[in-house]
Formats: structure tokens, C-alpha cells, sequence
């Protein structure tokens, strides 16, 4: 980090689920590293993979926020915001229907639903937004995007043409989809979705099976979910419900692709395109990211590991910032860390290292420019 002229640190560590966001996480570091070298330019690039903090990276960014009010996953309205710039918006399920957003945080396994997505994914549309990257994650239902899909103009008719509500526990084989409602400005709209997630919509690696259990359902509401997906698949296509990402936010990933023709990408590429990342590495003498437990998960193509590729691919060392860091040296090599920081070296009790996360991320901030 020695050459003539200030130097120059971009900082772009997700969250720390449950103690820091991405962006107190990067406000902490910068304060170590101007407390214990005042002449270092930082720039702060708070990111994410598409589950929880997605807009705010986009945000922290630069681009504009859209306020406004939808369903929650369970039909309570509540306030949410999706970021904008130009045609382009990024709107963050886990803000909107997200376990997040379950009132009192009580779970609610089969009556959450995505439909509140769909509402602000139609305001979007009818303020002129014709590309929306749908981030993915931290979801509280496991509808399949049926609610999202009702909200955009979806209707299931029976065959008697009667208007049924998009429940696959109520579906019946001579059920058709009538696609004509569906939001004009979406046949000129591209959707990408942002995961990390490419599990497929059923089976035992399914939106159900893997996931529904995190979202208080039990095994009996397990096998109904599982059970509604498969009648869900069967009306939308079979054919998308093994596709990579199907599974995706209790199968909204299966539902965006097989009516909207959302395209699955990785998460994290997906918001380093956005942010022009490469961009900002111009110059940098350093990169430092990070989240809360930096393990065997990070390396399948967490925030962390797209930060790093980026950064070796401009030749800028990267160093990472976790709570915990349960990688090998090798591993990390391989990764293309130079090195890897965690707060339990400096407080290995797990209650206070997140309770004080803050000043810890602060002291290791001071750490890494000396």
C-alpha cells in the first residue's frame, strides 16, 4: 500500500447478519482506518447478494430512493422503498414480504405470500421502469411467486372460467392460467433475478424441504407446501421447476422465470455490474469486504467471494473483515484474500462480540493500514 500521493481504500463488506448492515459495517471500518492513518482516501461500497440490504447498497451508490407503501407477507401494509436509476430499479423482496417485514416477527408458514412484491414491482412499471433486478432472499413465504403473479394481473380460471385465488393447495388438473391481465409494460420489461440460491423449486433440495422448515413450518406444512408447489408447477410448466434458482425465495424464482422470463444470476455479480464496480477499483491500493461469518457457505458465491474475484481481476489486494472466519489459509489463498481479520480474536465471547461489533470492526479497521 506504499506509492506517492494519498492512498486509496474502497471498502465493500455486506452485512453482518444481525449486529451491523453492510453500510455500518463500512461506516465502522472507515473510521479505524482515518483514526490510525488520517491522509487515506476511503470509499465506501456497502454491497450485498440480493437478500436483506440489496437497495441500500444501491443506494449508498448514488442511486434515488422510491418510498412508498404495500402488502406485507401477510397482507399488513407496510413501508417499503426500491432504488432507481434511469429505467433501471432494484427492488429487494426481503423488504417488502420478507421475514423481516412479518408483523411481530410471527411467523406465518402457509399464509404469507409474495403479493406485496408484485404491487411495487407494478408501481415501477407504471412510473416507466423497464428493467427491474429482483433481489431474492430472506423471504417469509413459500408461494411460488403466485402472490407476486396475482398482484401483476395473473388470473387461474377454473374450467368453467371462474377466477380462482393462486393457491396451489386449491388447484385442480383442469385449471388454466389466463396471462391476458398481466401488466402491459411487461412484455417490454427485463427481469433479472439477483440470488444465490440454485436450488430447484421441489424435491428434497426444494423451496420446501430446505427452506420452509427456517420459516416456522412444520413437517406436516412442509409436505402441504410441497404438495401446492407441484400443483403450481404443473399449471405454470414443469419445465422451469428444475431450472437452477427455481427454488429460489420459496419458489418466486420459479414464478418470475416461467411467466415473467426473469433471467437467474448470481446476486453479488449482479449488483458489482450495477455499481460499476470495476470502475471504482481504478487506482485503489486496497479492497477490503467482509461479512458475519466467513465459512465453507462464502465460497459457493456469497458477497464476499464476488468482491474478491473483481479485485484480483483489477490487481488490487483484498483483505476480509468477519465475525468469525472458519476458512483455512489455504482456502483463503485460493480465495485471493491476502488477509482475513475476525472480531472473535479480539472478543471471543459470541454475546459481546456482537454486542460491541462496532468498535471491533473500528479497532480492525486501525489494524489493517498499519
Amino acid at each position: 500500500m506504499t506509492h506517492a500521493g494519498p492512498r486509496r481504500v474502497i471498502l465493500a463488506p455486506d452485512k453482518f447478519k444481525g449486529s451491523l448492515t453492510a453500510a455500518q459495517v463500512a461506516a465502522a471500518l472507515a473510521a479505524g482506518i482515518e483514526r490510525a492513518a488520517p491522509g487515506t482516501e476511503v470509499r465506501r461500497l456497502p454491497v450485498a447478494d440480493g437478500g436483506d440490504g440489496t437497495v441500500d447498497a444501491f443506494l449508498a451508490a448514488g442511486w434515488e430512493r422510491i418510498a412508498l407503501e404495500a402488502p406485507g407477507p401477510t397482507g399488513v401494509p407496510v413501508s417499503t422503498a426500491y432504488a432507481r436509476r434511469g429505467g433501471i430499479a432494484v427492488i429487494e423482496l426481503a423488504a417488502v414480504v420478507g421475514l423481516v417485514k412479518l408483523p411481530g416477527g410471527q411467523p406465518d408458514p402457509l399464509g404469507a405470500n409474495t403479493y406485496g412484491l408484485g404491487v411495487v414491482m407494478a408501481h415501477a412499471l407504471d412510473h416507466g421502469v423497464r428493467e427491474i433486478v429482483l433481489g431474492l432472499g430472506g423471504s417469509a413465504s413459500t408461494d411460488g411467486g403466485a402472490g407476486m403473479l396475482e398482484a401483476l394481473g395473473l388470473r387461474i380460471r377454473d374450467a368453467f372460467g371462474t377466477e380462482l385465488p393462486c393457491n396451489g393447495t386449491l388447484l385442480g388438473p383442469d385449471d388454466r392460467v389466463d396471462r391476458s391481465g398481466l401488466h402491459p409494460a411487461l412484455a417490454d420489461t427485463r427481469i433479472t433475478l439477483a440470488s444465490d440460491v440454485d436450488n430447484p423449486l421441489l424435491g428434497p433440495d426444494g423451496a420446501a424441504a430446505v427452506y420452509a422448515p427456517q420459516k416456522g413450518a412444520t413437517p406436516e406444512q412442509v409436505a402441504i407446501l410441497e404438495a401446492a408447489l407441484s400443483n403450481w408447477a404443473m399449471l405454470l410448466g414443469p419445465e422451469w421447476a428444475g431450472k437452477p434458482g427455481a427454488g429460489a425465495a420459496g419458489g418466486t424464482g420459479f414464478g418470475a422465470m416461467a411467466v415473467l422470463g426473469a433471467v437467474p444470476r448470481s446476486g453479488i455479480d449482479v449488483v458489482l455490474d450495477l455499481v460499476d464496480f470495476p470502475a471504482q477499483l481504478a487506482g485503489a491500493d486496497l479492497v477490503v469486504t467482509g461479512e458475519g461469518s466467513l465459512d465453507a457457505q462464502s465460497l459457493n458465491g456469497k458477497a464476499p467471494m464476488g468482491v474478491a474475484t473483481a479485485a484480483r481481476r483489477a490487481g488490487v489486494p483484498i483483505v476480509a473483515v468477519a465475525g468469525r472466519v472458519q476458512l483455512t489459509p489455504d482456502q483463503l489463498r485460493a480465495a485471493g484474500f491476502t488477509a482475513a481479520y475476525a472480531l472473535t480474536d479480539l472478543e471471543p465471547d459470541p454475546v459481546r462480540c456482537m454486542a460491541d461489533a462496532a468498535e471491533l470492526v473500528r479497532r480492525i479497521g486501525e489494524r489493517i493500514v498499519r
